[in-house]
Parts: structure tokens; C-alpha cells; sequence
């Protein structure tokens, strides 16, 4: 049975996110508190989870990153805007012809990392580089102001709209009802979870701290809800990011070849000679990376409504950042989805809160840089901590 002490240090990174909230709240005067900053902290953000989600399946496979999917977001607004702005193009038809493209430049980008064994740093600074020059090049071409809009109203209501809206300050009855309904959920969860580690013999947790698991997630489910339900409703984008996270947390942790991400990134060599193909991995991880980024640069192109040269401009940096703060080794083999959503969510808090107190844009780079630090350094002490209280 798992103590109390043992839960806590478990969910440091998730109390220190909480501590960093409440200082933001009260920094800005309860500013940070509100439904609407609520609202704005998931839809300024969704894209770093989405990303993030991505950027975990390739650094697990030995601290790989891709350099590549902030100016990839560029170009593919771009070519967006071009079908369905300057060409009127069928929505549907345009959002697969991304996808069709996402599809083919991940494929090259797997086989050059995995088969022709180009460093990935190496290969997606290429795509850093030239797709960002791609994308300008396109949308000055299209554009005598240097970007693409309006989009059809169909595209941002789907990638950016509100679901079930309602008026401002007018109680969304439909959020409420969904907030009820994910904490039923997570209640069958994490009592079904325990009942089947008792079963097996497995450690769990006590009752009293599942209760208070249960009264943690549920207050905070209610609590966004809430803030949600003030705001005019449920934002689309957190729906699609909250189906990719769900979908890989399910693959990271209930699937063999989930587990096979995490084997290269711990023994790469010892994971070949047990018969798993590691160039399949490898391969899939950056594939997997390019549709993510194509899923990422919907909801940018409809939160902004229109394609420029700017959109996913640092980016990469984002969901890399989101990834070692919420605990992804950087040698890989080490890492989960909801680390990531908790470094996102972080990541996320700090820039709010520093944008919402008036900081200088030039300082919450350099605070975002130390958090990054810190994150890194935490990590390696509590392995040689873990490593010295096994000996």
C-alpha cells in the first residue's frame, strides 16, 4: 500500500504547478482567477499539449527532438490559406490535402532518421529552416499584406469555436453537465484501477488516499467547468487536445508498442537484439510528429483566423520545454502524458501570469529559461537520489 509521502513526491511537479497558480492569483489580484484568463490559459496553450504529446513519443526514443514543427505550422498555414482563402476549396477537402501532406513530409523525416540514420537535430533543422522560408515565400506571394484571411467561418468554428455557446457571464449548462460527467468517470477510474492492483498483488494506493485523489481531480473538474461554463461554453480545441491526450496517454501506458518507446530510449541496443525493429519505432515517432503538428496548426490557424509568417514561431521550443518540465528524460526512456500536460499547464501559468502582471516580454524568457534549468536539475538529482537509495 502506497503512503501519503510516497503519493506527494510522486506529484511534485503537480503541487508546484498549484503553489505557482495561487502566487499568480494573488500577484494579479485575483486577475488570474478569472473565467475568461481561465478560458485563455487552454486556448493559448492547446497547442503546446498537442505538440507536446508529439515531441514526448520522439524524445522517449533517446532524447530526440524535432526542431522542425513550429515553422511546419507556418508552412502549412500557407498552403491552408492559399486552398481555402485565395482558392475557395472545399474545407473538407483542404483540411485532407494538409493532412496528406503532413503525411508525406513525416514519412521522408522518419525515413531519413531512421533508415538513412541522420541525426534528427540535423534533419529537422532543415525543415526549421526551409519551411519557414517555404511559408513566407507563399504567403507573400498570395498576399500584399504578408498573410491570408478570413477563413470559412465552418473552419473556425471547428478548430476554434465554443460548443453549445452561450452569452458571457451566463451559466453554460451543457459544460456543467460534462464536468459531472468526467468526474463520475475518473471516480470508476481510480477505484476500478485500485480493485485490479489489489487483485494482482500489485502496490496501491490506500482508500483514504484515492478518496482524496477523487476529491482533488473532481474539485478541479468542477472548478474548470465552472470557469468554462462563465465563459460562453466548452472551446473545441479543448476537445481535440483532450482526445490526443487521452488517446496517447492509452498508448504510452496500455499498448506493447507504447512500451516499445520507452525500451529504445533506455536500451536501444539490448531493444534490437530482443527482435523489436527500433528503426519502426523511430520511424513511427516522427510520423506520428508530423500529423500532430498538422492537428497543432489547425486550431493555431483558426485561433488567429488568418496564416502568417509568424504563426509557430518558437513553438518547438514550447513542447520541448513542456516535456522536460513535466519530466521527460532528455536521454530518453523516461516520460508520461500527463507529466506533459502538467509542464504545459506550468509553461503556460508563467507566461499568463508574467503577460497579466505587465512583465517585459525579454524577462519571461529568461524566467521561462531558469524554470527550464531547474526542471532539468530536479530531475538529475532525484535520479541519483533514487539511484543512491537502491544501493
Amino acid at each position: 500500500m502506497q503512503t501519503f509521502s510516497k503519493i506527494l513526491k510522486d506529484n511534485t511537479r503537480l503541487l508546484i504547478l498549484v503553489a505557482v497558480y495561487l502566487f499568480f492569483c494573488i500577484a494579479t489580484g485575483g486577475g488570474m482567477f478569472s473565467a475568461l484568463n481561465f478560458n485563455a490559459l487552454i486556448v493559448q496553450n492547446a497547442y503546446v499539449y498537442i505538440l507536446g504529446c508529439g515531441m514526448l513519443m520522439c524524445m522517449l526514443t533517446g532524447g530526440n527532438i524535432d526542431l522542425a514543427c513550429g515553422s511546419f505550422i507556418c508552412f502549412l498555414g500557407a498552403i491552408g490559406g492559399v486552398l481555402m482563402v485565395v482558392k475557395q476549396v472545399n474545407v473538407g477537402v483542404s483540411i485532407f490535402a494538409l493532412i496528406v501532406i503532413g503525411i508525406i513530409y513525416g514519412c521522408i523525416l522518419g525515413y531519413l532518421i531512421a533508415y538513412v540514420n541522420i541525426p534528427p537535430w540535423i534533419a529537422t533543422l532543415v525543415g526549421f529552416l526551409a519551411f519557414r522560408g517555404l511559408g513566407t515565400s507563399i504567403l507573400s506571394a498570395n498576399s500584399t499584406t504578408g498573410s491570408i484571411a478570413p477563413f470559412p467561418k465552418s473552419y473556425i468554428s471547428a478548430f476554434s469555436g465554443k460548443l453549445f455557446e452561450t452569452p458571457g457571464k451566463v451559466l453554460n449548462i451543457p459544460c456543467m453537465t460534462a464536468g459531472i460527467i468526467a468526474v463520475v468517470i475518473v471516480a470508476f477510474m481510480l477505484f476500478s484501477s485500485r480493485a485490479t492492483k489489489i487483485k494482482k498483488g500489485y502496490a496501491y494506493d490506500s482508500f483514504a488516499a484515492t478518496i482524496v485523489k477523487l476529491l482533488v481531480w473532481g474539485g478541479f473538474i468542477i472548478l474548470l467547468s465552472y470557469k468554462l461554463a462563465m465563459s460562453g461554453g466548452i472551446p473545441t480545441v479543448l476537445v481535440w487536445a483532450l482526445i490526443i491526450v487521452l488517446i496517447y496517454a492509452f498508448i504510452t501506458e496500455k499498448t506493447t508498442v507504447g512500451r516499445y518507446f520507452y525500451t529504445i530510449g533506455g536500451n536501444s541496443e539490448a531493444t534490437r537484439l530482443s527482435g523489436i525493429d527500433t528503426r519502426k519505432i523511430k520511424f513511427a515517432a516522427y510520423l506520428n510528429m508530423s500529423i500532430l503538428t498538422v492537428v497543432s496548426a489547425f486550431t493555431v490557424i483558426a485561433r488567429f483566423q488568418s496564416a502568417n509568417a509568424a504563426a509557430g514561431t518558437n513553438y518547438e521550443m514550447d513542447a520541448i520545454s513542456a516535456c522536460v518540465v513535466g519530466g521527460v528524460s532528455a536521454y530518453g526512456g523516461k516520460g508520461s502524458v500527463f507529466g506533459v500536460v502538467i509542464g504545459a499547464t506550468l509553461i503556460g501559468v508563467i507566461n499568463l501570469g508574467m503577460s497579466l502582471m505587465g512583465i517585459d516580454a525579454n524577462y519571461q524568457k529568461v524566467i521561462k529559461g531558469v524554470v527550464l534549468l531547474a526542471a532539468v536539475a530536479f530531475d538529475i538529482f532525484s535520479s541519483r537520489a533514487a539511484a543512491k537509495a537502491k544501493k
